[in-house]
Parts: C-alpha cells; structure tokens; sequence
C-alpha cells in the first residue's frame, strides 16, 4: 500500500517462499449516519504496528526523547501523514460496495493522529453516499498486499444493524498468488495483479426488518 512505504522495503526487500506483507495496520470504522438513518461517511482508524511507527517517527525525527509521547507541535506535523502522495487512481485501501455495486467515497479528510502503546493510531474522514447499511459489504485492503489490513471492529451502525467480519484465508490465498506466479515478493507483480483482494477482510452489514 502507498509508495510511501519504500523506506520500508529498503529494508525488507529479500524474497519470500509465498506473499509476504511488510506492513501490518489494524482497521477501525466508525459510520456516520445522516438524518434519515442512512450511512453518509466512515471514520476510518488505522493502527500502524510498532516496527513501521518507529520508522515513521525516526524518518521525521519525532518523539527524540523517546519517550513515546507527542507533542502538540509533533502531532500538528505527523496528523495526515499517511494521506500524502497517494499514487493515481489509489483508493485509500477502503472498498465498499451496496448491493454488488461500488460505493465511490470522497477524498479522505485527516482528522488526527496519536501514538498509542509505540504504535502510531491515525484517522480520517471519507464521505459517501448516502447509502442504506442493510446488505452493505467492506473490504479494507492493499490492493499491492505490501500492508496487510485487518479489520477489527465496525461501529456507528445504526440501529438494528450489526456486522459480521469474515478474516481471509490465507492458505488459499497464498494458493491462488503461487498458481498466478507470485512465488516470491515482487512488488512489481503484486501491484500489477493485485493480489490484497485474496487476502482482504470483510465486514458484511445485515439489519433486522424495521417494524
């Protein structure tokens, strides 16, 4: 995901037996409903792990002191950081469809950023929609499977409405990226076929009959 993480591939560039991310983020959505009950937007929290945010941090000589603790001023400069220099046509690693159809969401809108247990904990705002949350389906991936996102929680919904989120198998992904070619990581490949979707989480939205 994002070119931005080539700083990381410098250094974890040697080949792998099967796909390999170098990225891990734990996926938060929090929707936001509009007045007739109808998803109008998602918060979407990513959770970097502890080895990219000590990257992050070092490559922006942030938290010196290293005592795992932001500023004002470091957060000001951090908030976004991850919304900058996203390559054309990249969709924010956010894919959402209503009824088998795409749901185009809006640029993402950085609302801030903390450093939580070592790990950098960003959101932002993408708006969309309106859209009713019954049958609504969520798939948050790197299309490149440089990062691979699990998602952990869905709030906001309204009510009646619950998510169920499905994790991928990763056996029969690694099968399928193996029968494509994808031996060893190539980050080439990989972006070209895309192979995040066989590794992508799910969150599929069902809502009781309204009475």
């Amino acid at each position: 995901m994002m070119r931005w993480f080539c700083l990381v591939l410098a250094l974890l560039a040697a080949p792998v037996a099967r796909a390999h991310p170098h990225v891990f983020v734990d996926v938060t959505l929090r929707f936001q409903t509009d007045p007739d009950g109808h998803l109008a937007g998602v918060e979407v929290t990513w959770r970097y792990d502890d080895f990219f945010s000590l990257l992050v941090l070092e490559d922006r000589g942030l938290d010196p002191d290293g005592d795992m603790v932001l500023s004002d001023q470091e957060r000001r400069a951090l908030t976004g950081f991850d919304l900058t220099d996203w390559p054309e046509n990249f969709e924010g690693a956010l894919f959402m469809y209503h009824d088998g159809e795409k749901i185009a969401l809006g640029p993402p809108e950085p609302i801030d950023v903390t450093l939580e247990g070592g790990q950098i904990v960003t959101r932002h705002l993408r708006p969309f929609g309106p859209v009713a949350a019954d049958k609504l389906v969520i798939r948050p991936y790197d299309p490149s499977y440089y990062a691979a996102l699990s998602l952990v929680a869905v709030k906001g919904l309204p009510e009646g409405c619950a998510a169920k989120i499905e994790a991928p198998d990763t056996e029969a992904a690694d099968a399928i990226v193996a029968g494509m070619g994808g031996t060893s990581y190539d980050p080439l490949f990989f972006e070209e076929v895309e192979v995040g979707i066989h590794y992508a989480y799910s969150g599929r939205i069902t809502c009781a009959p309204s009475s």
